[in-house]
């Protein structure tokens, strides 16, 4: 049996944050990387708390938070479980009040490697993409906050431009849009965005019609956000360091480029993009450089969703894969990975410029970073 929990993650995990500046509020932030951190972050001040290993995880990657704020989910980046080639995802149960987390069980991502995960509204099942298998999967949630078996498995197929990275398919990232209707999973290896129609009573996936967007030859599309106006997207591509605007027809599912600018200033051998995040103001749009070790940033146009490139950011920053924005907009937690920390930025909310406040954590390796409300 399970339990549809109609409460949105806006309702619980950010709700009364608008009010977090004049009120000093903190929120808690989860960090995954080879485990699971937990620190806090002050709304007023942009300081952050010392963090603290929580769980028992060994290597937890990529996170995602029940719209309850009572569970969470990773995933390990790992091309075995079980004794066969695939994955693990991994369930948790989260106190909101003290942030502690308790694992409660585990299963098969039905491929190997899975780098991304995500969770639907309604809270009853998570998404999962699997970069070593070029699949993805959707697992039901129970009402205890457990997984279960697979409800919905794809695997792709198929290549592209570059032999090297592109031989087969790697999918990168799997996102739903504002009705829960429609998935978006964007593979690096086919240079595509795939679109599954996505039934909630069956834990179903459907390729949609049309069942993808095409990317150019060698793009390598990697992670994917929607405007917050939910009329367009936007993917970032790690092969040649650019990002793709997007219309999107939520009545069909489907997403149309309309333009593509590169993320960096210059060319920048070696460089590889990660992370892409729309401001919650829907002003501004910011991608993540490996190699140039920077934060790039656009200017919106909320008119057509056309972008205009705005600068960088790359003050004490190595190999930035993600990064996120607090539910307020005023600060930017960036996940170094090899200089091994957190750093906090500041968000100048008429331009999207990035100022560093001078606060940073000790995180071993992260590569995730996720907000929660704390309740009393």
């Amino acid at each position: 049996m399970f339990r549809t929990l109609m409460v949105t993650l806006g309702l619980i995990a950010m709700s009364g944050l608008a009010n977090a500046e004049d009120s000093g509020e903190k929120i808690f932030v989860f960090i995954g990387g080879k485990g699971i951190s937990r620190c806090e972050l002050d709304l007023k001040t942009g300081k952050l708390s010392e963090p603290i290993p929580v769980g028992d995880a060994k290597g937890a990657g990529f996170l995602a938070i029940h719209p309850t704020g009572k569970f969470l989910y990773s995933v390990g980046e790992t091309g075995t479980f079980n004794g066969k080639q695939q994955g693990a995802v991994t369930a948790w149960a989260l106190d909101p009040k003290s942030g502690d987390v308790k694992r409660l069980n585990q299963q098969s991502a039905g491929g190997g490697g899975p780098c991304h995960i995500t969770v639907n509204k309604a809270g009853t099942h998570a998404f999962v993409a699997n970069y070593g298998g070029g699949s993805c999967a959707v697992l039901p949630i129970d009402a205890d906050g457990k997984l279960v078996e697979a409800s919905a498995f794809h695997q792709h197929k198929g290549s592209s431009a570059n032999k090297s990275r592109q031989s087969g398919p790697h999918a990168h990232s799997i996102n739903l849009d504002a009705s829960n209707k429609f998935a978006f999973v964007a593979d690096l290896g086919l240079d595509q965005v795939l679109v599954y129609k996505f039934d909630q009573s069956k834990g179903s996936l459907e390729p949609n019609d049309p069942p993808f967007a095409k990317l150019a030859p060698g793009a390598g599309p990697r992670h994917f956000a929607f405007h917050t106006s939910g009329k367009y997207a936007y993917v970032i591509n790690e092969l040649d360091s650019t990002v793709t605007a997007m219309t999107y027809d939520a009545a069909k599912g489907e997403l149309t480029p309309i333009q593509t600018l590169t993320t960096l200033p210059e060319p920048t051998k070696g460089n590889s993009t990660a992370e892409v995040v729309v401001h919650p103001s829907g002003k501004f749009l910011y991608g993540s450089n490996r190699g140039h070790n920077s934060i790039a940033i656009f200017q919106i146009d909320e008119a057509t969703g056309k972008l205009t490139a705005a600068g960088h950011q790359g003050n004490d920053i190595k190999v930035p894969r993600n990064f996120n924005i607090d539910p307020t907009g005023k600060f930017m937690l960036v996940a170094s990975q090899e200089s091994n920390s957190v750093i906090v930025f500041a968000i100048d909310q008429k331009t999207g410029a990035l100022t560093p406040t001078d606060v940073k954590i000790a995180v071993p390796a992260p590569i995730c970073v996720k907000f929660l409300r704390k309740t009393s």
